[in-house]
């Protein structure tokens, strides 16, 4: 089993998901739970693309994240 780090984003329309180390794969929702059901879906479909052009799997790394306060 693989696992990727993905960034969920709430808009104005949703919840925008994507996956840093995966160049393009990108999903969107109505809620939470939907785009995290999209991605995991766009997830799948971007490996077997990769699999099939005959490409290598990019390696996962771990992401931070945090905030940061600016003054002004």
């Amino acid at each position: 089993m693989t696992q990727f780090s993905v960034i969920i984003e709430k808009d104005d329309e949703g919840y925008v998901a994507y996956v840093p180390v995966l160049q393009g794969c990108y999903a969107q929702g109505d809620t939470y739970e939907e785009a995290l059901a999209n991605i995991t879906d766009a997830i799948r479909l971007h490996l077997e693309d990769i699999a099939e052009s005959g490409q290598e799997i990019p390696k996962t790394h771990q992401i931070s994240l945090t905030t940061v306060e600016i003054s002004g």
